[in-house]
C-alpha cells in the first residue's frame, strides 16, 4: 500500500512551497463547500480538472479515487431528492422527487469532486514528511502534526499486517459467510490487529528513543519562497476570489 504515489512527479506542483500549496488550499476548498447553486461548484471543477492535467498525475489512479468517494455520493443521490422540499419532478410509489433536491445534491457531487481533484493535485504532490515540516512553519500545534503523521507515515503498516492476518486465515479455508464462526473470526482478526498495533508502537517509540527522540523532531532543513511560489499563491487568491464572485451572482 502507497500512499504517496501522486508526490512522485516533476510538474510545477510537485516543485511548489509546500507552505503555500497549504495556504491556498484552505481558502479555496472552503468556499467550495459553503457556496450555493451550480455555477459556481462547475467553474471550481473545471478549474480542479486543469489542475489535475498540469500534474501528469496517472488518470486511471485518480479515477479510481473519484470512484470511492462517489459510491458515498450516490448515497446521496438515493435519498435526498425525495426527501428535500420542492417542486415534484416525478414520482416512484409514494416517494416525490423535487427538482430542487436534484439540484441540491448536484451542486454537493460537483464540490466533492472538485475538492477531492483539487486536493489530490495541490497537497498530493508533496511527500507527507513535508507536509508536516511545512505544518510546522504553519506554527500548527506540535502534537497534532505528529498525530497526523504517525497515522499517515503508519496507515501502510497496519495495512500490510492486516493484509498478512487476512492471508493466514485465508490458508486455512476460512470463507466469510454470514454465521458466528465469520463474526467471530473477523472478531479475532481486528484483535489480533490491536495487539499487532500496540507492540509495534512500542517498538517504533523505543527505536525514536535511541535516536534520541525527545518530544520534537529536528528540523535541519528549511524552506525558501521562490516566484513561481508567490505566483502560484496570488493566482490561487484570484481564482477562489473569482468563483466567490461568480457563486454570488447564481
Amino acid at each position: 500500500m502507497h500512499l504517496e504515489e501522486f508526490a512522485e512527479g516533476n510538474s510545477i506542483f510537485h516543485k511548489l512551497d509546500p507552505r503555500v500549496k497549504f495556504i491556498s488550499l484552505m481558502p479555496y476548498i472552503f468556499i467550495i463547500a459553503v457556496m450555493k447553486g451550480l455555477n459556481g461548484p462547475i467553474v471550481a471543477l473545471f478549474i480542479s480538472i486543469i489542475m489535475i492535467f498540469i500534474t501528469r498525475i496517472d488518470l486511471k489512479k485518480i479515477i479510481s479515487r473519484l470512484f470511492v468517494v462517489n459510491i458515498f455520493i450516490v448515497l446521496l443521490w438515493v435519498f435526498i431528492p425525495f426527501s428535500y422540499p420542492g417542486a415534484v419532478i416525478f414520482s416512484l410509489g409514494p416517494l416525490d422527487a423535487t427538482r430542487e433536491g436534484l439540484l441540491f445534491v448536484l451542486s454537493m457531487t460537483l464540490k466533492a469532486n472538485a475538492i477531492v481533484l483539487a486536493t489530490i493535485a495541490i497537497l498530493g504532490t508533496s511527500e507527507v514528511f513535508t507536509l508536516a515540516h511545512a505544518l510546522v512553519h504553519l506554527k500548527v500545534p506540535l502534537k497534532l502534526i505528529y498525530l497526523f503523521f504517525f497515522f499517515y507515515r503508519y496507515i501502510s503498516v497496519m495495512h500490510e499486517e492486516y493484509s498478512r492476518l487476512k492471508k493466514a486465515i485465508a490458508v486455512r479455508a476460512f470463507k466469510p459467510k454470514t454465521n458466528i464462526h465469520t463474526y467471530k473470526t473477523y472478531a479475532y482478526l481486528v484483535g489480533m490487529l490491536i495487539v499487532k498495533s500496540f507492540d509495534r508502537s512500542q517498538r517504533i517509540y523505543n527505536a525514536m528513543l535511541c535516536r534520541g527522540f525527545k518530544g520534537k523532531f529536528p528540523i535541519v532543513s528549511h524552506f525558501s519562497l521562490s516566484d513561481k511560489d508567490v505566483f502560484f499563491g496570488l493566482l490561487m487568491f484570484i481564482i477562489t476570489i473569482l468563483i466567490i464572485l461568480i457563486s454570488v451572482s447564481n
